[in-house]
Protein backbone atom coordinates (compact mmCIF):
# COMPACT_ATOMS: atom_id res chain seq x y z
CA UNK A 1 0.00 0.00 0.00
CA UNK A 2 2.34 2.10 0.83
CA UNK A 3 4.50 2.39 -2.65
CA UNK A 4 0.96 3.11 -4.44
CA UNK A 5 -0.29 5.64 -1.85
CA UNK A 6 3.37 7.39 -2.53
CA UNK A 7 2.84 7.04 -6.40
CA UNK A 8 -0.69 8.79 -6.00
CA UNK A 9 0.84 11.53 -3.54
CA UNK A 10 3.82 11.94 -6.22
CA UNK A 11 1.86 12.59 -9.04
CA UNK A 12 -2.42 11.73 -10.10
CA UNK A 13 -3.89 13.61 -12.49
CA UNK A 14 -0.92 16.57 -12.06
CA UNK A 15 -1.55 17.14 -9.02
CA UNK A 16 1.78 16.33 -5.87
CA UNK A 17 0.59 16.22 -2.45
CA UNK A 18 2.98 16.15 0.69
CA UNK A 19 1.61 14.37 4.27
CA UNK A 20 0.63 17.97 4.83
CA UNK A 21 -1.20 18.89 1.78
CA UNK A 22 -2.86 15.65 1.80
CA UNK A 23 -4.25 15.90 5.13
CA UNK A 24 -4.95 19.30 4.74
CA UNK A 25 -7.27 18.09 1.58
CA UNK A 26 -9.29 15.43 3.66
CA UNK A 27 -10.15 17.89 5.82
CA UNK A 28 -11.37 20.40 3.03
CA UNK A 29 -13.89 17.72 1.63
CA UNK A 30 -17.39 18.55 1.83
CA UNK A 31 -19.32 15.81 3.91
CA UNK A 32 -18.25 13.39 6.28
CA UNK A 33 -14.99 11.72 6.21
CA UNK A 34 -12.41 10.57 8.58
CA UNK A 35 -9.62 13.50 9.27
CA UNK A 36 -6.43 12.00 8.52
CA UNK A 37 -3.25 13.91 10.72
CA UNK A 38 0.01 14.37 8.31
CA UNK A 39 1.73 12.08 10.86
CA UNK A 40 -0.59 9.09 9.67
CA UNK A 41 -0.29 10.16 6.07
CA UNK A 42 3.28 9.88 6.27
CA UNK A 43 3.59 6.40 8.33
CA UNK A 44 1.31 5.04 5.94
CA UNK A 45 3.54 6.23 2.77
CA UNK A 46 6.73 4.96 4.45
CA UNK A 47 5.13 1.62 5.28
CA UNK A 48 5.23 2.03 9.19
CA UNK A 49 1.72 1.87 9.38
CA UNK A 50 -0.29 -0.84 6.71
CA UNK A 51 -3.42 -1.33 8.45
CA UNK A 52 -5.19 1.77 8.21
CA UNK A 53 -9.03 1.95 8.58
CA UNK A 54 -11.46 1.84 5.77
CA UNK A 55 -12.52 5.37 6.60
CA UNK A 56 -8.73 6.47 6.54
CA UNK A 57 -8.96 4.83 3.23
CA UNK A 58 -12.19 5.96 1.90
CA UNK A 59 -10.97 9.64 2.78
CA UNK A 60 -7.60 9.39 1.21
CA UNK A 61 -8.77 8.43 -2.33
CA UNK A 62 -11.86 11.04 -2.03
CA UNK A 63 -9.08 13.58 -1.08
CA UNK A 64 -7.00 12.31 -4.01
CA UNK A 65 -9.43 12.93 -6.50
CA UNK A 66 -11.94 9.72 -6.58
CA UNK A 67 -9.36 7.48 -6.49
CA UNK A 68 -10.85 4.07 -6.31
CA UNK A 69 -10.50 2.71 -2.93
CA UNK A 70 -9.34 -0.68 -3.76
CA UNK A 71 -6.43 0.77 -5.60
CA UNK A 72 -4.86 0.74 -2.25
CA UNK A 73 -5.41 -2.83 -1.44
CA UNK A 74 -2.56 -5.09 -1.27
CA UNK A 75 -3.39 -7.24 -4.33
CA UNK A 76 -1.25 -7.40 -7.26
CA UNK A 77 -5.03 -7.47 -9.37
CA UNK A 78 -5.58 -4.26 -8.03
CA UNK A 79 -2.72 -2.44 -8.82
CA UNK A 80 -4.51 -1.49 -12.59
CA UNK A 81 -5.60 1.94 -11.54
CA UNK A 82 -6.87 2.57 -14.79
CA UNK A 83 -8.92 -0.31 -14.87
CA UNK A 84 -10.21 0.58 -11.50
CA UNK A 85 -11.35 3.88 -12.50
CA UNK A 86 -13.19 2.40 -15.56
CA UNK A 87 -14.80 -0.03 -13.62
CA UNK A 88 -16.32 2.53 -11.51
CA UNK A 89 -18.52 3.33 -14.27
CA UNK A 90 -22.18 1.47 -14.26
CA UNK A 91 -21.59 1.55 -18.36
CA UNK A 92 -18.65 -0.05 -18.15
CA UNK A 93 -20.23 -2.74 -15.37
CA UNK A 94 -22.93 -2.92 -18.09
CA UNK A 95 -20.84 -3.34 -21.07
CA UNK A 96 -18.53 -6.61 -19.22
CA UNK A 97 -22.02 -8.16 -18.24
CA UNK A 98 -23.29 -7.84 -21.68
CA UNK A 99 -19.55 -9.67 -23.06
CA UNK A 100 -19.61 -12.36 -20.99
CA UNK A 101 -20.93 -15.21 -22.39
CA UNK A 102 -19.66 -14.57 -25.83
CA UNK A 103 -17.79 -16.95 -27.92
CA UNK A 104 -13.71 -16.10 -28.24
CA UNK A 105 -13.93 -15.45 -31.97
CA UNK A 106 -17.01 -13.01 -31.53
CA UNK A 107 -15.56 -11.36 -28.36
CA UNK A 108 -12.26 -10.92 -30.88
CA UNK A 109 -14.14 -9.13 -32.88
CA UNK A 110 -15.91 -6.63 -30.49
CA UNK A 111 -12.47 -5.77 -29.25
CA UNK A 112 -11.31 -4.82 -32.74
CA UNK A 113 -14.31 -2.87 -33.19
CA UNK A 114 -13.70 -0.84 -30.35
CA UNK A 115 -10.23 0.17 -31.33
CA UNK A 116 -11.14 1.07 -33.81
CA UNK A 117 -13.66 3.48 -33.25
CA UNK A 118 -11.22 4.47 -30.49
CA UNK A 119 -9.19 5.50 -33.33
CA UNK A 120 -12.11 6.93 -35.52
CA UNK A 121 -12.73 9.43 -32.54
CA UNK A 122 -9.04 10.05 -31.93
CA UNK A 123 -9.07 8.87 -28.65
CA UNK A 124 -5.48 7.15 -27.64
CA UNK A 125 -5.35 3.26 -28.05
CA UNK A 126 -5.69 1.47 -25.08
CA UNK A 127 -2.60 -0.94 -24.13
CA UNK A 128 -0.52 -1.92 -20.97
CA UNK A 129 -1.95 0.16 -18.22
CA UNK A 130 0.87 2.46 -16.39
CA UNK A 131 0.96 0.85 -13.35
CA UNK A 132 2.17 -2.20 -14.80
CA UNK A 133 4.97 -1.01 -16.32
CA UNK A 134 5.48 1.08 -13.35
CA UNK A 135 5.65 -2.48 -11.01
CA UNK A 136 8.31 -4.20 -13.57
CA UNK A 137 5.32 -6.99 -13.47
CA UNK A 138 3.10 -7.46 -16.42
CA UNK A 139 -0.21 -8.19 -15.19
CA UNK A 140 -1.74 -11.63 -16.74
CA UNK A 141 -4.73 -11.21 -18.78
CA UNK A 142 -7.93 -12.70 -17.70
CA UNK A 143 -10.50 -14.39 -20.06
CA UNK A 144 -13.33 -13.46 -20.22
CA UNK A 145 -15.64 -15.29 -17.87
CA UNK A 146 -12.60 -14.55 -15.11
CA UNK A 147 -12.85 -10.86 -15.90
CA UNK A 148 -16.54 -11.55 -15.26
CA UNK A 149 -15.96 -13.51 -12.20
CA UNK A 150 -13.49 -10.71 -10.88
CA UNK A 151 -16.10 -7.87 -11.86
CA UNK A 152 -18.95 -9.66 -9.55
CA UNK A 153 -16.88 -10.35 -6.85
CA UNK A 154 -15.54 -6.86 -6.73
CA UNK A 155 -18.93 -5.65 -6.94
CA UNK A 156 -20.11 -8.08 -3.58
CA UNK A 157 -16.83 -6.82 -1.52
CA UNK A 158 -18.06 -2.99 -1.96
Amino acid sequence: MAEKLRALMADHRGQTHTSRSLSASVDELPGEYTSVSHAAIAKLANGSQDNPTVNTIVSLCKALGGVPPAHLLPYDSYADLEALEAFESPEARRVLSLLQGLPQSELRNVIADLERRRADLGLKQVGDSESTKTTGKRQRRRNLNDAAQYAADALEGL
